[in-house]
């Protein structure tokens, strides 16, 4: 008994030696465990009209994607998302497709397309496919044969005979419905003598979702480009899928006095139905389906969704536990922060508000802009903020997605009306057209110095190249000490850590100007811990980051490395900080490292088997 007793207070005893490392994970953190491809990867937005042009006609296509492949790989992206390359009118450059299983002839041919799957499996990149599957072209055949009311079509469209009015010759448009682009949502077509349902452009009818046929061919399109190679989809403008089949009145928001605007009206009855969520899950369906079949890796869905963090929350899984996108976009960083709310305060708030939107199993994703919105570092208020946010966005755990040109810190250029070319803005007016048009993120992108940025040997590209390229150019970049793509690479080069793939993280304030990131890898005992501290305000601050640590229960911390710095920092990488009292210039971000909590992990797990030898040595 006495001698059960003396092994049970030395177990206790070596027990008790381990409290410090078992004690690593607080209750404030929060984990993630990335296991599957893309899950900790970044992923990089291709507009492909802008990227580069090969044949010389001003306009981007594939095989100059295909040319630029390498660069992406250098990036350290595992995948890249193409907006559409469908064979199209381009009313919406691109978004009014005529035919989902062919190549817009401008972008190339399907032997293109297949060539650029070749080579980027060479590469080891991931090729993901726009799917706009809410409308098509009036241009389509499908549409074609339904105005005409060809039999099995006439319900591929929503048609409506719209009601009474003071016109003789047709009825007035069924309700007060209004189109993204301004004006009504309703066309009315002399052919069928009804109105069709157009959500964005009049050359856009929206696709009947309550048909089983258009479901049917849709996912068929689904399959005919998996078949091709691709390793998923980003689900445009999801929330438009369905609409109530009684068509009525929306009610009026109080945000606009044009009521041809679309901001005019609560859409209620035109987005975000619990119909369209169980489309995406159908969709998964036919991914995973797939997947089974031919086999290989996990073919991903990217859905983009403009809702609320309820809404949005509803397209990862349902409460039966049926899996629907595996990245609902996650736009909070587009949305909630501007140069008028960048606070540490309201970085907390929004990066905070969705990891708790986020399910449990799932993984975030962060997006800092795209095609349609204003670039991140001319919404944030100026080049300052270019680094401040790739560090923020490469520092948290989880998917990245990089709109191209980010990751060289190009800004909006802003053209003139007579230059603007987006239907956004062109069917508004030149007085207030700047307000809408998304021209100004989709001009061409910045290779280098030579006439037209090296973008294309045209001497009119299909949009005015930003003045801006002869310094911010990815040749210029490249050959500087210090530049934003240097910062951008080295902070891809970390999430290829393992402490970035699986590890324990959470977000803090420190004084009244600085955001911090606080991350560890999987195990105490052999992780490292690091920082990310980013100071937002044009003066200098100084913080103290030793109480991040105290949940860790290590000792030592004293000194911190500098890993990545932002151009504003005047420290070199490499260089130590002293965690009490870290000074930051203005707008200066840095990662830091700590390997203390490894060192002293290590160490404890020794002494511990150390003392246990020797406790069972003497029993």
């Amino acid at each position: 008994m006495a001698k059960a007793t003396m092994m049970s207070s030395r177990f206790v005893c070596a027990f008790l030696l381990l409290v410090p490392v078992w004690c690593a994970v607080g209750q404030n953190l929060r984990s993630l465990n990335a296991s599957d491809w893309w899950e900790q990867s970044g992923f990089y937005q291709i507009y492909p009209r802008s990227f580069k042009d090969s044949d010389g006609d001003g306009i981007g296509d594939l095989n100059g994607i295909t040319q630029k492949l390498p660069y992406l790989k250098s990036l350290g992206i595992k995948a890249f998302w193409l907006s559409p390359i469908y064979k199209s009118p381009m009313a919406d450059f691109g978004y009014d497709i005529s035919d989902f299983r062919d190549i817009q002839p401008e972008y190339g041919t399907m032997a293109n397309f297949e060539n650029l799957v070749k080579e980027a499996n060479k590469l080891g990149l991931k090729v993901i496919l726009d799917f706009v599957p809410n409308h098509s072209s009036d241009e389509h055949e499908w549409f074609v044969k339904s105005e005409n009311r060809e039999a099995g079509y006439e319900d591929y469209y929503v048609w409506h005979d719209g009601k009474p009015g003071n016109n003789v010759d047709q009825y007035d448009p069924p309700n007060n419905w209004v189109q993204s682009f301004r004006g009504s949502a309703w066309e009315w077509s002399p052919k069928r003598r009804q109105y069709y349902l157009h959500q964005f452009h009049r050359k856009q009818p929206d696709l009947n979702y309550r048909n089983p046929k258009v479901v049917e061919e849709m996912k068929d399109v689904l399959r005919f480009w998996l078949g091709k190679g691709v390793d998923g989809f980003r689900i445009d403008a999801v929330n438009w899928l369905f609409e109530n089949s009684d068509f009525p009145d929306e009610p009026i928001s109080g945000n606009s006095q044009d009521p041809l605007m679309p901001e005019y009206l609560n859409h209620i009855y035109t987005q975000n139905l619990p119909e369209t969520v169980d489309m995406v899950y159908q969709w998964r369906a036919v991914m995973d389906e797939y997947q089974k079949q031919k086999g290989g890796e996990t073919r991903v869905l990217m859905t983009e969704s403009w809702a609320d963090l309820p809404t949005i929350k509803t397209y990862f899984q349902d409460e039966n536990g049926r899996q629907g996108s595996q990245m609902p976009f996650n736009f909070q960083l587009i949305l909630r922060l501007d140069e008028n709310n960048y606070k540490p305060s309201d970085f907390k708030t929004v990066i905070d508000s969705w990891l708790d939107t986020v399910p449990t199993g799932h993984t975030p994703n962060w997006v800092l802009g795209n095609h349609d919105k204003r670039r991140v570092a001319s919404r944030m208020g100026g080049e300052h903020m270019i680094d401040i946010m790739e560090i923020v966005q490469l520092s948290m755990p989880g998917v990245s997605v990089t709109y191209q040109g980010e990751e060289i810190g190009m800004m909006d250029f802003d053209l003139s009306w007579e230059d603007t070319v987006d239907p956004a803005a062109c069917q508004t007016s030149k007085e207030v057209y700047n307000k809408y048009t998304r021209d100004p993120a989709r001009t061409p992108f910045q290779w280098d110095n030579t006439t037209n940025a090296g973008f294309t040997n045209h001497s009119k590209p299909w949009l005015p190249v930003s003045p801006a390229y002869v310094t911010v150019n990815v040749q210029a970049e490249e050959q500087a000490s210090w530049s934003h793509l240097k910062v951008f690479k080295a902070l891809m080069e970390l999430r290829e850590r393992s402490d970035f793939q699986n590890c324990h993280y959470q977000t803090a304030i420190l004084g009244t100007s600085t955001f911090a990131i606080l991350r560890i890898g999987p195990s105490v005992e052999e992780s490292e811990v690091w920082v990310t501290v980013v100071n937002l305000a044009n003066s200098t601050s100084t913080v103290n980051i030793a109480p991040l640590f105290t949940q860790y229960k290590t000792r030592s911390q004293d000194k911190l490395k500098v890993e990545v710095r932002s151009g504003s920092s005047k420290r070199s990488n490499g260089d130590t900080v002293s965690a009490n009292s870290v000074v930051l210039q203005p707008y200066e971000g840095l990662v830091l490292r700590n390997a203390a909590a490894q060192i002293l992990g290590k160490l404890s797990l020794m002494f511990t088997a150390v003392i246990w030898l020797v406790l069972n040595a003497r029993l």
